[in-house]
């Protein structure tokens, strides 16, 4: 496995200074956002896709650092029911395809979406529990008439291209838990698998060790976030697990997003990157900051420390004890 970085954190820096930073950062491999939430501060989807000499010249500035693109990132909500902004999500997502195609990038990530829960509405619908019944009918609706079908569609595009999808596993959206995401691989395809990212199973009630284990028996898990979360019981005990204050209202949240080390231990991390390791995952492990209260800088360079300590990149020996 590598060590990485998704470079969003970097977009007040240019293409080349985002490069050099990850390189003196000892990292390996960076992720590069394309649009959607996380913007294109370092790449130009239309003018690479038109230029095949830009497109050298994009890899080259990357590998001329001893760097790789681990997978580009469009995150967005493709079936939402605001046409505008699905249109602007899938268009974006079309063309991180083709152009991840062309780089050789393997992965693009993104979110599976949500649509409304009747085909006349006007915002999002995220149903997470089944009774009263009406919510029960709005997944099954969202389902078979809005999810389903647009990755099947999609799974086929990204095959084409030779190119994987990495599903982020995030609350407010369809595919947010391991059932979900293999529920829609097996409807959809093998093209579709799961970028995981465990801040977001912590506050779910789901152990990464174990989704790691469920998703990669299904060789299911296609790109990895590295973010911690802590949760606070007292103030679970007052707002829930589906704590809707803001983020940056820390000192009574139920959760808040960490950077690696902040929320959970060594031992979480290192059974982390084992259980990646011991379930065939070896592509990279890309840091991720959001954490409230620390600096972009110290909580970078803290998650790197972390997950060196953690890290297993070399590939295992024969067994010559047994």
């Amino acid at each position: 496995m590598k060590l990485g970085v998704f470079t969003v954190l970097f977009s007040d820096k240019s293409f080349e200074d985002m490069l050099d930073h990850a390189k003196e950062s000892g990292l390996k491999a960076v992720e590069i956002g394309t649009g959607g939430y996380p913007g294109n501060a370092h790449c130009n989807l239309d003018e690479l896709l038109e230029s095949e000499d830009k497109r050298k010249e994009y890899l080259q500035k990357v590998h001329d650092r001893g760097l790789t693109i681990s997978a580009f990132s469009c995150h967005g909500n493709p079936i939402s029911p605001d046409q505008a902004f699905a249109e602007e999500c899938h268009e974006t997502f079309v063309k991180t395809v083709k152009l991840a195609g062309l780089m050789d990038v393997p992965v693009v990530n993104t979110f599976s979406g949500t649509p409304g829960g009747h085909e006349n509405d006007t915002a999002p619908n995220w149903p997470v529990t089944p009774w009263p019944p009406e919510y029960s009918d709005i997944l099954e609706w969202q389902w078979d008439k809005k999810l389903i079908p647009y990755w099947k569609e999609q799974a086929q595009l990204a095959e084409k291209h030779g190119v994987k999808i990495g599903l982020e596993l995030h609350a407010g959206f369809l595919v947010h838990t391991p059932y979900t995401m293999l529920k829609l691989r097996e409807a959809a395809g093998e093209a579709i698998g799961a970028n995981l990212d465990p801040s977001h199973l912590w506050w779910q009630g789901i152990d990464p060790v174990a989704a790691i284990k469920i998703l990669g028996r299904e060789q299911a898990i296609h790109h990895f976030h590295a973010k911690d979360t802590y949760i606070d019981q007292e103030n679970v005990n007052m707002y829930g697990l589906t704590d809707m204050q803001n983020y940056a209202a820390v000192q009574t949240r139920a959760w808040s997003f960490r950077s690696v080390g902040y929320g959970h231990g060594t031992k979480e991390w290192s059974d982390i990157i084992s259980a990646l390791r011991t379930f065939g995952y070896d592509h990279v492990v890309s840091i991720e900051h959001e954490d409230p209260i620390m600096s972009i800088q110290e909580g970078f360079q803290a998650a790197v420390k972390n997950l060196k300590d953690v890290m297993i990149e070399e590939p295992a020996t024969d067994m010559w004890w047994a």
